[in-house]
């Protein structure tokens, strides 16, 4: 299809623009900050455009699109922050806000270091962001999706497909020198169907995108065709799937998918502010084992295009590889400024914030559980009587206890070393440390979830990135509606 498109709008605050921070705005504005003390001071100004476009029964119900953009100041003072932003990029209100942040301390003005540029990887470039596209080639592309769903099979019933695009343009500066800034694409795609037969009712969805442009559907195995085959695939093998058993029993968990698993379960209670606390399962525990020794997690910001993937953090820290967990044994945690400081340590890259309204606080980027030796087909065959779970619903997790319950969206038997029937209502009940400590088996097929995942946190949400290889949990239970001796 031809592609129609605009020049991506730049942020006010830009080089050229109307309201424009240079390096010598951003550390008058630092200096004010800090004029009645504190540890340190950050500027982080944000520009984001976004849009979305929602298809229901062939026709485009919903189409939106919304700027926002404003500029927060932070000042630390011990483990206490004072934080204010505006909407307004007047020198005037710029300067009101570090005020304000201001009054968290009660001191001598401390000095702010020179302003200088800092240069990052380049991990998520792309040839024109989806935003710049003209909105008649995303509509064409939902109409598509519905045509070739509904030519898979003739059981479909009803198809939704949406369209969820934004360019995030930053700017970070802070007392200690760095100025920073960069341009975050984000594109989500996802169509779900609704078969019927004799009666029976099933869903099915597929869906993904990324940091990446519209050429995110040229690859193999994501076009809108692609994903409108697999969610009926996914709806139509539903429609024979059994009740599911109940008990304990071994799980093997799926590649990719299932990393959101890991993600909940594991790796909230490694951000370090938990840690800080004293709240985690995990606090107090660096060096000791909490895990198989087949597992090691890592935290990769760097991936190139990921969900989760950033080229700096909204602290101005670039984030590379962080090992949390190497073989069994607890490395370390998820940092930001506050809790690196408590910990003695550099931050990981890893403090982000949903907007310029809220502060920065240690969050995942894209969470891995690294391949191992085992073949996944020899993991299969292990299994005489289990539960092979493909792909995750909703979850809830206590991070406190790692403690968690996770929906099935897509389950199968495990029979005498072979999957067999789909089951459906099935849940997943366990303890995250408990889970990664009955790891028998690891698979050497590494896979990344396409980028569909979002986590909140403390009422702030950030896109993240999620993976693992098939994983053998050799006892978990099972929560099922068949009735037991049928």
């Amino acid at each position: 299809m031809t592609q129609h498109h605009t020049a991506l709008p730049r942020a006010p605050f830009a080089p050229g623009g109307p309201f424009e921070i240079d390096r010598e705005r951003a550390r008058k504005l630092l200096t004010v900050a800090l004029s009645q003390g504190g540890d340190a001071a950050d500027l982080f100004a944000e520009y984001s455009l976004g849009a979305s476009m929602v298809l229901e029964e062939g026709i485009v119900k919903s189409a939106s699109r919304g700027v926002s953009v404003g500029v927060g100041i932070r000042v630390q003072r011990g483990f206490a922050a004072g934080y204010a932003y505006t909407e307004d990029l007047t020198w005037e209100a710029l300067l009101r806000a570090a005020r304000t942040a201001a009054q968290i301390a009660r001191g001598d003005a401390r000095e702010v270091a020179e302003v200088t540029d800092r240069t990052h990887p380049e991990r998520y470039a792309v040839a024109v962001p989806s935003i710049v596209v003209a909105g008649a080639g995303k509509r064409d592309l939902l109409l598509q999706s519905d045509r070739t769903a509904r030519a898979a099979d003739a059981r479909v019933h009803r198809v939704e497909a949406s369209l969820n695009e934004s360019v995030r343009e930053l700017l970070i500066a802070t007392s200690e020198g760095r100025f920073v800034r960069d341009v975050q694409p984000m594109l989500r795609f996802g169509v779900r169907v609704i078969v019927e037969q004799n009666g029976k009712r099933q869903s099915g969805s597929s869906g993904g995108g990324g940091r990446v442009g519209m050429e995110y559907f040229d690859q193999p195995g994501k076009s809108v065709d692609d994903h409108a085959r697999e969610a009926v695939r996914l709806a139509v093998a539903m429609l024979d799937a059994r009740e599911a058993p109940a008990g304990e029993m071994e799980v093997v968990l799926g590649p990719g998918d299932a990393g959101i698993l890991l993600h909940e379960a594991v790796g909230h209670g490694l951000e370090a502010d938990f840690n800080r606390k004293g709240v985690s399962n995990y606090s107090g525990r660096i060096g000791t084992p909490v895990a198989s020794d087949l597992c090691t997690v890592v935290d990769r910001g760097d991936l190139d295009h990921g969900r989760g993937s950033i080229n700096v953090d909204d602290e101005g820290f670039t984030p590379t590889s962080t090992t949390l967990i190497e073989k069994g044994q607890l490395r370390g945690y998820l940092h930001d400024t506050f809790s690196a400081r408590h910990f003695g340590l550099e931050p990981t890259g890893n403090g982000r914030r949903e907007s310029f309204r809220a502060t920065p606080m240690p969050r995942m980027t894209n969470t891995l559980l690294l391949e191992g030796p085992h073949d996944p087909e020899e993991i299969i065959r292990s299994v005489q009587n289990g539960i092979y779970a493909r792909r995750f619903g909703g979850g809830q997790v206590d991070i406190a206890s790692g403690d968690f319950v996770f929906s099935l969206s897509e389950a199968y038997l495990i029979e005498n070393g072979k999957i067999t029937a789909p089951v459906k209502d099935v849940n997943l009940i366990g303890n995250g440390p408990d889970a990664l400590s009955k790891v028998t088996m690891l698979g050497t097929d590494l896979q990344i979830s396409d980028g569909i995942w979002t986590c909140g946190k403390e009422g702030q949400s950030v896109p993240v990135g999620v993976g693992c290889p098939t994983i053998k949990i050799s006892s978990m239970t099972v929560g099922g509606t068949a009735v037991q001796g049928r």
